[in-house]
């Protein structure tokens, strides 16, 4: 049981500012000459654990670990991890609601209280991946976007706001206030907590990957799987690995053409190839000072591309001055500084840098250049006066990460649009979009593309009408400093109008093109590109007519748009002609100077006080629906949107025994980067699709099927879109989509279907798989998913972190090729029946074997990492370990 914290004594300290007194831990209150070794990012750990500290679930050894971090994190040590709140967005939220709901229901059934089942934490969740780019380039796109946004999930949001009432400390951002880890970094984010009058540091877990864009602020914080979050929510601390964390020294500024975009996909790169799975990043050195809040929030917010848990940034004046921006009163701002600078919180790169893992990784920001990433991944970097060279090579190349295999490079398609001909080739661009947390939270690179619409249209420069274009704000904020810089009208002049507040493009939010545009690609299966400010750009991710998509800052956006194509080289290849003179980039390109001066004059705390005191009121729209009430939902068996899931319906007190996995079939057989985009997609739903065929029965037509995104409460549907991406490539078919081959019958179908057939006949199915298994957008739909399927286990070469722990979740087994051995090397076709010899237990890191029915034998190592995660798969999940937790204490 939990009992008194043994660190009160030498900890727990007062804290006088102005006239109000606060208590603290004070982490030097340890007298521990390790302790001023020990990066940032560790140091809020061990503030937490001895916050927490009570010797149940929070040890004296914990602590001590965590002191001991230049061994004990080469050692795979295990330490709790008390998160300070929890962040959802609606995809990810709305099933976490569900489960939630499930929970409850599930709960009185084994003889407990629903109340019971409640979040233990503060949780926020911001609704803002439902809004897609229906219109464009008109200055009605916001408000008809938003009219078709709540016509198609009036349903969601009713539920969400069925649950706001019905459970404590749950916060409903309305639709139409901005992207979640915007609005995160500039309201929610507490930074420092002042809970009754004990202070300690914000740290979050949030159900998206790019939950770390926090950490340009200081704030510890990761993506985690929804069904994780839900266990925080509950009061279940993290189990998690001590991590190295590995030290990033930036030196110098960025020049005049670079920008904060083209930093991030420098380092995305970088700490790529360095390898930072697993582990955290902390920035350091004289050039971080000259990094704004929202520069390091751009970096932190692409650590899931880098593979990292964080990418944090220490709190400096920098922080406080960013508080002040956006803001935050100044009581708060008083008590933030005086706790950071009396618990040795507070970074002064000017002192002693502390100790990190492994050789430190140095860049001189001067050295930093335009570049873009793509087409297929965001970590592939290419400098922007290379990338016509090596799209022109990609394409006849061979079908990778780079190439396409194109026949016919010099294809052409011809066709008319609103009285013009057009001609699309290979590279055209045909959706350009300003979108996304990463870069639409920096007003330096909003205003550059700003200024460089303004430049571009006073030289008579224009961007061609069938170019999908939109511009898709973080915030009600950059509207406001849009309009005061005074480069509004000049965006919309390029077919940039604001389309919505919320994740859209960069979501696969991207909408239907122009059906002439789409005849043209089809004509001559032209490799036709996006371009866009977000942070993924995975196969099929952005639209399923793009084949090649690039990740580029705002300003770049604005130019290929009015380039008109990606194979064009800005040094040497006019924009246009004005007054008889060549137009080049470099013509518009405003300087970094101005830049900075616009940024400084314009943006005030005002605007952003005006902006979030409305998320309390709500908008019109929101307030204006009806939700039920009552502690249970009532679940309404038509509904295609919210459906009472199964995972619980079965569960009971007793624990189920650990069996053996016998004569399992493969689901599927796939390689290398199989993101949760392939596994769970988020856009559209395809008409020929088993989820539209059951959308078609229950009297959905076609144009109201909305996104699999949209859909996550619906666990029938999103069923039937696990693997549902028509790039998946599964070698069990000879061609790329959704489909396999279900071995009994050597017949092909979609895998949903081959699925149902083997679950009737009671076989069991694993998903055989290459390196970074999982990696991409955290979704916890991409393991409910293969449960619902009837996976019981994947093989892969390796993991995305939080993929794995969304596998274990859901009591799917994790299971990791041996070094040097993978599918090919053990010369595994697929096609095989697996037995996977468990004995009733599985244990930390187990080494299990794996028999053949085709005599290939071989052992895997289980990704089951700490002794926690035992427990949860013994359980068959997190939840149901929860429930039978609470109806044990009940």
């Amino acid at each position: 049981m939990a009992g008194t914290n043994p660190f009160d004594a030498r900890c727990l300290k007062d804290l006088q500012v102005g006239e109000k007194a606060y208590k603290f831990y004070n982490i030097q209150g340890l007298n521990d000459p390790r302790l001023s070794r020990l990066p940032y990012s560790i140091r809020i750990l061990l503030e937490s654990a001895i916050r927490n500290c009570d010797e149940f679930e929070v040890k004296s050894s914990d602590v001590e670990n965590i002191l001991n971090w230049e061994q004990t994190s080469k050692q795979d040590i295990e330490i709790p991890f008390k998160p300070a709140r929890v962040l959802l967005q609606d995809f990810t939220g709305v099933p976490a609601v569900v489960d939630l709901a499930a929970m409850r229901d599930a709960f009185v059934k084994i003889g407990g209280t629903p109340s019971r089942i409640n979040p233990l934490c503060p949780v926020d969740l911001v609704i803002d991946h439902s809004i897609q780019v229906d219109v464009a380039r008109s200055l009605e796109a916001l408000q008809q976007n938003e009219e078709f946004e709540f016509y198609r999930n009036r349903e969601r949001f009713e539920f969400l706001k069925w649950g706001q009432k019905a459970f404590e400390n749950l916060l409903i951002v309305p639709p139409g206030s901005g992207i979640v880890h915007q609005v995160n970094l500039e309201y929610l984010a507490r930074i420092i907590f002042d809970r009754n009058g004990l202070l300690y540091p914000d740290s979050v877990v949030g159900t998206d990957s790019h939950t770390t864009m926090i950490n340009g602020a200081g704030v510890v914080g990761w993506g985690v799987g929804g069904i994780e979050a839900e266990a925080v929510m509950l009061g279940q601390s993290i189990s998690m690995v001590l991590p190295e964390v590995v030290g990033f020294k930036l030196t110098g500024k960025l020049s005049d053409a670079a920008t904060a975009t083209d930093l991030v996909l420098t380092v995305t790169k970088m700490l790529r190839q360095r390898g930072v799975v697993n582990k955290f990043v902390e920035f350091f050195g004289n050039g971080v000072e000259n990094l704004s809040i929202a520069d390091r929030a751009t970096i932190g917010n692409m650590a899931p591309e880098y593979g990292a848990t964080v990418g944090y940034f220490p709190m400096d004046g920098k922080t406080l001055d960013f508080l002040r921006t956006s803001g935050r009163s100044g009581e708060k701002i008083a008590f933030i500084e005086a706790y950071l600078k009396a618990n040795g919180l507070f970074r002064d790169y000017n002192g002693e840098d502390p100790v990190f893992s492994g050789a430190v990784l140095e860049l001189d920001l001067g050295a930093v250049v335009p570049c873009v990433a793509g087409p297929k991944r965001p970590h592939d970097r290419v400098s922007v006066s290379d990338l016509k060279n090596e799209f022109i090579t990609g394409l006849t190349g061979p079908v990778n990460f780079k190439g396409f295999g194109v026949p016919n490079p010099e294809a052409v398609s011809t066709f008319d649009y609103k009285g013009q001909t057009f001609n699309l080739k290979h590279g055209s661009v045909v959706i350009a979009a300003i979108t996304s947390c990463t870069n639409t939270s920096n007003p330096g690179v909003m205003l550059a593309a700003g200024l460089l619409a303004k430049n571009a249209v006073a030289k008579g420069l224009k961007v061609a009408p069938y170019i999908k274009t939109s511009l898709s704000p973080g915030s009600g904020v950059v509207t406001k400093y849009f309009d005061k810089a005074g480069v509004t009208g000049f965006l919309n002049e390029l077919g940039f109008t604001v389309a919505g507040y919320g994740c859209m493009t960069c979501i696969g939010n991207s909408g239907d093109l122009e059906e002439e545009v789409l005849k043209a690609i089809s004509a001559n299966d032209l490799v036709a590109t996006s371009v866009l400010s977000g942070n993924r750009n995975f196969e099929g991710r952005v639209h399923p007519a793009t084949r090649a998509n690039y990740l580029a800052s705002p300003p770049l956006v604005v130019a290929y748009a009015l380039a008109g194509r990606v194979d064009f080289d800005f040094e040497t290849e006019p924009l246009g002609v004005f007054e008889g003179n060549p137009v080049f980039l470099r013509d518009i390109w405003p300087s970094r100077e101005l830049v900075n001066h616009t940024v400084n004059e314009i943006i005030t705390p005002e605007m952003f006080a005006e902006v979030y005191n409305r998320i309390a009121q709500g908008t019109d729209r929101w307030n204006s629906l009806e939700a039920p009430e009552g502690t249970l939902y009532s679940w309404k068996d038509e509904s295609t949107y919210i459906h009472n899931p199964p995972f619980f319906k079965t569960l009971t007190l007793e624990i189920p025994s650990i069996k053996d996995i016998t004569n399992a079939y493969a689901l599927l057989k796939l390689g290398d980067s199989i993101t949760t985009d392939h596994i769970s997609p988020a856009g559209n739903i395809a008409r020929n699709s088993p989820a539209a065929k059951y959308l078609q029965v229950r009297g959905v037509p076609p144009k109201e099927f909305n996104s699999y995104g949209a859909r996550r409460g619906n666990d029938e549907i999103m069923m039937r879109g696990t693997f549902a991406n028509i790039r998946l490539v599964n070698t069990l078919i000879n061609h790329p989509g959704p489909q396999t081959k279900h071995i009994p019958s050597n017949e092909e179908m979609d895998i949903y279907e081959a699925s149902a057939k083997y679950q009737q006949d009671g076989v069991d199915l694993i998903v055989i798989a290459g390196k970074e298994y999982g990696s991409g957008s955290s979704r916890d739909w991409a393991a409910k998913g293969p449960y619902l399927l009837g996976v019981k286990a994947v093989i892969a070469e390796s993991y995305e972190r939080i993929h794995r722990s969304n596998l274990l979740g859901m009591g799917i087994l994790p299971l990791q090729f041996l070094p040097d051995q993978n599918a090919t090397s053990l010369e595994l076709t697929g096609f095989e029946k697996f037995n996977i010899v468990l004995n009733g237990h599985v244990g930390v890191q187990q080494i299990i074997e794996v028999v053949t029915d085709s005599g290939k034998n071989f052992n895997v190592k289980a990704r089951v990492d700490t002794d926690v995660e035992v427990e949860y798969f013994r359980h068959r999940g997190i939840l149901h370990y929860v429930l039978r937790k609470l109806a044990k204490n009940n």
